[in-house]
């Protein structure tokens, strides 16, 4: 029976990938599927859905999101700071070194490295901007950053990154992060029980 498959749409700092980053992983584990990690640009996403930038969204938008993360924080038990020293941040960079370490290595590789990078945003007060920044996460994983690093500034990894990002608007991707199982969208750290529901019942039907 072949392994079910996830593909997950996400951008390296966001706050709710990084709390459902861990389920997430464990939930693929328990299910044995494989994920397939898709960093994207959620600018272009957001024109194309009709989505805005956090700094463009309404006050009593802005201020609810706040309020969310802190009942998330507590009820996952996820260290989280509300106002990181390094957010918003740019996160091309960071993207782009995860498709590197796909290339060179494989998912599962870029999933722990990715499990680092929300940390270092949202507990650490690092700036993933920096790639020494993330030559040094990159390294706590056994892996060669200040290769990883050069070959995320090559073309190819943009130009990778610029494919990825025009499949999430094509499959329907409007937030981050989304998780596609059998073409259908959980959008939302939120959702993750709906998708584990999804894997046991197809996997009960095999």
């Amino acid at each position: 029976m072949p392994k079910p498959e996830i593909d997950y749409f996400f951008t390296p700092q966001s706050p709710w990938a990084y709390l459902g980053h861990a389920r997430f992983m464990a939930i693929a584990r328990r299910h044995a599927a494989s994920v397939r990690i898709k960093p994207v640009n959620f600018g272009p996403v957001f024109a194309a859905s009709g989505g805005l930038p956090l700094g463009q969204r309404a006050p009593q938008r802005q201020a609810y999101r706040l309020a969310e993360l802190d009942r998330f924080r507590r009820f996952l038990n996820v260290p989280l700071n509300l106002h990181p020293r390094h957010f918003p941040v740019a996160s091309d960079l960071a993207a782009c070194l995860l498709i590197a370490i796909v290339e060179k290595h494989d998912d599962d590789t870029a999933m722990q490295v990715q499990t680092s990078i929300g940390a270092a945003v949202w507990s650490e007060e690092k700036d993933i901007a920096d790639g020494k920044t993330l030559a040094e996460i990159a390294r706590q994983h056994g892996l060669d950053g200040e290769a990883l690093v050069h070959a995320a500034q090559e073309p190819g990894a943009l130009t990778r990154y610029e494919a990825l990002t025009a499949e999430a608007i094509a499959r329907g991707v409007f937030g981050a992060p989304t998780y596609i199982f059998d073409d259908e969208l959980f959008w939302g750290q939120d959702r993750l029980d709906m998708l584990d529901l999804a894997l046991a019942e197809k996997l009960k039907a095999t």
